[in-house]
């Protein structure tokens, strides 16, 4: 890799970083032309839609919200939320024009949708909000900030983004304390920063009930985990548990831990805290994980073996690969080496577009990296969390797993193009494998115009895979 990285021409290397605007940044800031289902060990394949093969454009139409692909698949994640009520499509509509109207930048984008979510949390016009109505405008203000935190570091005001991510959570709360039942609350023992988790239940009745662990990805918030469980969950007489694990929500804004590869030590606390509770069937306990966390579920689930059903969405083994070509090259086995070729050749020539970028994508493994980006500078040490990402690959491990999995994969999946099947192929549990596609709308990575779909598809299978006694 070092004798690679010396051999390309400088304007090679910095040509195809510049690129990442364009191309590769629609990659960084989140499949197949063929349906393929295969035959699960034991059972029939389940359905996952028609063949249908790619247009060569993954958002036409009235899906594509922005020319830039990595605010398109952010506005689609806005919108898709609507029905779970995270989202008004009106109000992400509306957002969207301003933007464009205003011209699309981070700025703009920022500006926008946090005033949003700021006019949500005041009293609406007209008579006096009742409980329900604060609980679900909560939620959606919760839903704008979150949009707002993805892009604040491209922004004028890359310092606000704790004070956003803390209104985002503010929001959250307040969704969750007008809940009714509320969530409990509490925290999990973690090393030495515990683990704030939220356990929904359908009714305070204390009745044993299988339960979901829901798990977020690289750059998810809570409110992500609602659309994509916590609500589904609930109607089917579910329980839920929604965490922050390390690298994720308050443990990295605010207590700054970042992520760790070894996600079984963060899973066997928040399964012994579960299975203390008189209102969860210990037997019956699932974990999910959401984008980046489709590989720190099954690494978890190949070491906590308490688990009783597994759901990578989407199965990946190497979240490394997530990056383009480009960028991994710059990483080589000597540390000084690799930062040199990071400051001297890589971030002089990166567009503002791409640094911020880059800066939110690494921010997770590193904080130096993060605290850089709130001072509005690129990070100096690309190997630490260059090597942290690496060492999130589990391609040795999955055959440990014996949990029945489901693997889900995506008609044009842009971040783990390929990943799913492979981990798929690799399991030697009770397995199944469900594309969802384009020709429902369920397209591109985690299905961001389809939480619906996602979930029908998601708790049909854990419904079947652990039945009620």
């Amino acid at each position: 890799m070092t004798d690679v990285a010396h051999e390309a021409p400088h304007p090679t290397r910095r040509t195809a970083l510049a690129g990442l605007v364009a191309g590769a940044g629609g990659v960084l800031s989140a499949g197949c032309t063929a349906l393929d289902t295969p035959t699960a060990q034991g059972r029939a394949p389940l359905p996952s839609g028609s063949a249908t093969g790619s247009t060569g454009d993954a958002t036409p139409g009235a899906m594509t919200l922005f020319k830039d692909p990595s605010y398109n698949f952010s506005a689609l994640w806005a919108l898709g939320g609507a029905g779970f009520s995270g989202s008004e499509v009106g109000e992400v509509l509306t957002a969207v024009n301003s933007i464009n109207k205003a011209g699309l930048s981070a700025q703009t984008y920022v500006d926008t949708f946090k005033h949003l979510g700021d006019q949500l949390l005041e009293a609406p016009e007209g008579s006096k909000p009742d409980g329900q109505t604060r609980r679900l405008r909560a939620l959606r203000a919760a839903q704008y900030y979150a949009q707002a935190l993805f892009f604040v570091l491209g922004s004028d005001d890359p310092g606000s983004e704790e004070r956003l991510y803390r209104a985002g959570r503010g929001a959250w709360d307040t969704f969750c304390r007008l809940c009714d039942p509320a969530p409990v609350t509490t925290n999990v023992p973690y090393g030495k920063t515990p683990l704030p988790v939220w356990f929904f239940r359908p009714d305070d009745s204390g009745e044993r009930r299988p339960t979901v662990i829901l798990t977020n990805g690289s750059d998810g918030q809570n409110v992500d985990m609602w659309a994509y469980g916590v609500s589904a969950a609930l109607e089917r007489g579910w329980n839920a548990l929604v965490y922050d694990g390390p690298g994720q929500g308050q443990l990295l804004f605010v207590n700054r831990v970042v992520f760790t590869p070894r996600w079984e030590t963060v899973v066997t606390p928040l399964v012994d805290w579960l299975a203390a509770r008189p209102d969860v069937d210990a037997d019956r306990i699932a974990l999910t994980g959401l984008s980046m966390a489709g590989d720190l579920a099954p690494r978890a689930a190949a070491f906590e073996t308490r688990l009783a059903a597994l759901v990578a969405m989407p199965g990946c083994l190497e979240p490394w690969l997530g990056f383009p070509p480009e960028i991994r090259k710059v990483l080589t086995p000597d540390k000084a080496e690799t930062n040199t070729i990071w400051n001297k050749e890589v971030v002089p020539e990166l567009p503002p577009a791409a640094a911020a970028t880059m800066k939110k994508r690494f921010e997770p493994f590193s904080v130096p990296a993060m605290l850089a980006a709130r001072q509005g500078k690129v990070f100096t040490d690309f190997y630490t969390p260059a090597t942290r990402i690496e060492a999130l690959t589990i391609t040795d491990i999955v055959d440990r797993i014996t949990t029945p999995t489901l693997v889900l994969d995506y008609e044009d999946e842009q971040f783990y193009p390929g990943q799913p099947r492979q981990l798929f192929d690799k399991l030697a549990s009770p397995k199944d494998y469900v594309k969802l596609t384009a020709a429902t709308g369920a397209q591109l990575h985690c299905s961001p115009m389809a939480p619906q779909q996602h979930c029908d598809i998601v708790f049909d299978w854990l419904q079947e895979t652990l039945p009620g006694r």
